[in-house]
C-alpha cells in the first residue's frame, strides 16, 4: 500500500525478511512515515521467480518486504527494533510452521550505513537477552529485488477472513499495536479477532 508522507523528496527504502511476506506486509503498512509496502523476492539465484518457485525452495529468494520510508518520521534503526519484535529471528528456515529458506530471517541492506546499523541492532537486540536462543538473522547486501505478483499486494488488508490472516497475521498485528502503540500511522485499524483454523 502507498501513503503521502508529503516529504518525499528524501525517501529511503529497507528490504527484510521474516517469515512469510503477508505478516511483514500487514505490519509495516501501519507504520507512520512509511510511504509504500511491496513484498518480493530476494537472495536467490533464479531471476524473475515465481511465487511457485519461491514456495518451492529452489530458488534461494527469501520472501522479503521492500519498505519505503521517510527517515525524518522513522528511522531505519526504528524500523528494525519493530522488525525483531514481530518475528524470531532465533529459528533456521522457520517461523512457525511455515518452513524453509524462503521463509529466513535476513536484513538485505542498501548501503554500508545501513549494513553498519542492522549490525548495531542485532547486537543490542542479542545483548538485551529478548530471546533465549542466538538471533540466526542474516545481515546482507541486496542484490536483486524482484516485486511479487500483484495478488500479494495488500493481502491482509483484502484478506482478513482467510484463515491464515485470522490465525497468524492477526495476533501479529495485535501484538506489534500493543508493543509499538507510538509508531502507529493515524488511521491504523483494530485487528479482526483471531480465528481457529486456516493455512496458507
Amino acid at each position: 500500500m502507498t501513503h503521502d508522507s508529503g516529504r518525499s523528496q528524501n525517501l529511503q527504502v529497507a528490504t527484510l525478511a521474516g517469515g512469510c511476506f503477508w505478516c511483514l506486509e500487514a505490519v509495516f503498512d501501519e507504520i507512520a512515515g512509511v510511504t509504500h509496502v511491496k513484498s518480493g523476492y530476494a537472495g536467490g539465484h533464479t531471476p524473475h521467480p515465481t511465487y511457485e518457485q519461491v514456495c518451492s525452495g529452489a530458488t534461494g529468494h527469501a520472501e522479503v518486504t521492500q519498505i519505503t520510508f521517510d527517515p525524518s518520521i522513522v528511522s531505519y534503526r526504528d524500523l528494525l527494533n519493530v522488525f525483531f519484535s514481530i518475528h524470531d529471528p532465533t529459528t533456521v528456515d522457520r517461523q512457525g510452521n511455515d518452513i524453509g529458506s524462503q521463509y529466513r530471517s535476513a536484513i538485505f541492506t542498501h548501503d554500508a550505513e545501513q549494513a553498519a546499523t542492522a549490525r548495531q541492532v542485532a547486537d543490542e537486540v542479542s545483548a538485551a537477552g529478548i530471546y533465549p536462543d542466538r538471533l540466526v538473522t542474516s545481515i546482507e547486501p541486496l542484490t536483486d529485488f524482484y516485486p511479487a505478483e500483484d495478488y500479494h499486494d495488500d493481502y491482509y488488508a483484502r484478506n482478513p477472513g482467510q484463515g491464515y490472516c485470522q490465525v497468524v497475521i492477526a495476533p501479529k498485528l495485535a501484538k506489534f499495536r500493543k508493543q509499538h502503540v507510538d509508531r502507529l500511522r493515524r488511521g491504523a485499524t483494530q485487528s479482526p479477532a483471531a480465528g481457529t483454523s486456516g493455512g496458507r
